[in-house]
Formats: C-alpha cells, sequence, structure tokens
C-alpha cells in the first residue's frame, strides 16, 4: 500500500477545508443552529417531551444526522469532482496509485471533516440544551460509519456527475428531504399507521433512529436492523466504487 500517496490526498484535502473555514465549518454550523433554535422555538412551546426526553434534546442527534448526510455527501463528491473537472485527475492516475488509495485518501478526508463538523455541531448543541449519551461508544461507532458510508457515496456521485448540477442534486433534493422525512424533528410514534409504515421505506429513518437510540436509549426501529441497514448501504457503495473503477467509469472524463 502506498501510504505516501494516501497521506498526500488526505492531507490536501485537509488543507482544503483549511482555507475555507468559513464556509466549510462555520456555516453549517450556523445553519443547524438556526434548525435548533427555530423548531426548539417553535415546535418546543407545544411538545414539550417525548418518550421522556425533552424536545429540544431529542431533535439534537437528527440535526447532527441531517448535516452529517449533506456534508459527508457533498465533501466526497467534490474532492473528486473538482480533479476531474479541472484535468488534475491525470496527475494521480499516471502515478503509481491504486483504486484503493484513492479512495481511502479521499473519502478519508471527506469522512474525517463531516465527524469533526458532527462533533462541533454536538458541542453547540449541548450550549442549548443538557445532553446525555447513555452509549457514548455506539454513539460514535453510528457517527464514524454514517461519515464514511456517505463519503462513499458522495465520491459515487462525483464519478458520477458531468456537472455541477448533478452535483448538487442528490444533497438538495434527495437527502435533505429524507432526513426531514426520517424522524429528525419528530417520533414516527405519532404518525398514523400508514404513514408509519411509508415511513420504513426511507433509508434515512434507520440511521437518525439508531443514532438516537445511542443518546436516549429510545428509537423508532431496532438497533440492530439500523446497523444492518448501515452495513448494507456501505458494502453497496463499496462494490459500486470497484466497478466504477473497474471500467474506468467517467473517471477522466
Amino acid at each position: 500500500m502506498n501510504l505516501r500517496a494516501i497521506r498526500a490526498i488526505y492531507l490536501f484535502e485537509m488543507a482544503r477545508t483549511g482555507r475555507t473555514l468559513l464556509q466549510s465549518i462555520v456555516a453549517p454550523v450556523i445553519s443547524t443552529s438556526l434548525y435548533f433554535v427555530v423548531f426548539g422555538a417553535a415546535i418546543g412551546t407545544r411538545i414539550s417531551e417525548i418518550e421522556g426526553v425533552s424536545y429540544g434534546a431529542f431533535i439534537v442527534p437528527g440535526l447532527v444526522m441531517l448535516t452529517l448526510l449533506t456534508q459527508s455527501v457533498s465533501n466526497a463528491s467534490f474532492g473528486i469532482y473538482f480533479p476531474r473537472f479541472t484535468g488534475t485527475i491525470y496527475e494521480i492516475l499516471s502515478v503509481p496509485v491504486s483504486a484503493f488509495e484513492i479512495v481511502v485518501g479521499y473519502v478519508g478526508a471527506a469522512a474525517t471533516k463531516s465527524v469533526i463538523l458532527g462533533l462541533v455541531i454536538l458541542a453547540t448543541a449541548g450550549l442549548f440544551v443538557p445532553l446525555r449519551i447513555a452509549h457514548p461508544v455506539w454513539m460514535l461507532a453510528f457517527l464514524l460509519l454514517t461519515a464514511v458510508a456517505f463519503s462513499l457515496f458522495g465520491f459515487i456521485i462525483g464519478l458520477w456527475a458531468d456537472g455541477f448540477e448533478q452535483l448538487q442534486f442528490v444533497p438538495l433534493l434527495v437527502l435533505t428531504p429524507l432526513t426531514f422525512l426520517g424522524g429528525t424533528f419528530y417520533s414516527v410514534s405519532v404518525l398514523p399507521p400508514v404513514w408509519q409504515t411509508v415511513t420504513l421505506f426511507n433509508p434515512v429513518l434507520y440511521l437518525v433512529s439508531g443514532f438516537r437510540w445511542a443518546f436516549f436509549e429510545i428509537a423508532d426501529v431496532h438497533v440492530g436492523v439500523s446497523l444492518a441497514f448501515m452495513a448494507l448501504f456501505l458494502g453497496a457503495c463499496l462494490g459500486t466504487i470497484w466497478w466504477m473503477f473497474k471500467t474506468g467509469y467517467r473517471l477522466k472524463s
């Protein structure tokens, strides 16, 4: 394994975050804080608590997951798409670097940025409401697995996209609505039975539910199902990336 190549790609991507700190870290934190203030003030006055947890604290895992999903996809997709767009991808392809090492470098940097952002948002939320984490190890595991899985998904989008419009399509028009409808601001148990069944087809529900369980030991679906879905999604992303590199799908365009 070419560790120097992985390190070079990783550090380059992390340095880009440092140069755009306001956009990469500060803006998502402010946006999430506004979500917290608006929803906490507007709905929290009507719903004091859900399953024994104050509403303000209840929405924190969902808000962290909302940011984690969108930022993981955006960071990874832009990270690999921009070299394709500028043509600098040929510099990477001309050196002895395997597909695995390229993926580790780009996805590792995107996942690292997302985990840092998630922890910053979590610390910020602690300033608004008292938080307790029943299972801190599982919380970190869900945080890391989600960041890696959706960074891989973003990497796929970066290889698939042939324009900046396609690059933003999935995060804005697919992931964000799914997250809002996946139990971020409410418990699925409050929905009518028909809509509870419909919500079970929303993949984001399993991520938010598992992450919330790590905090408060309450979940809309069993935590084992959440972990199984995460493993399935992770495997699907890895298989897709392997196929893309095997066939050279849009890598050089």
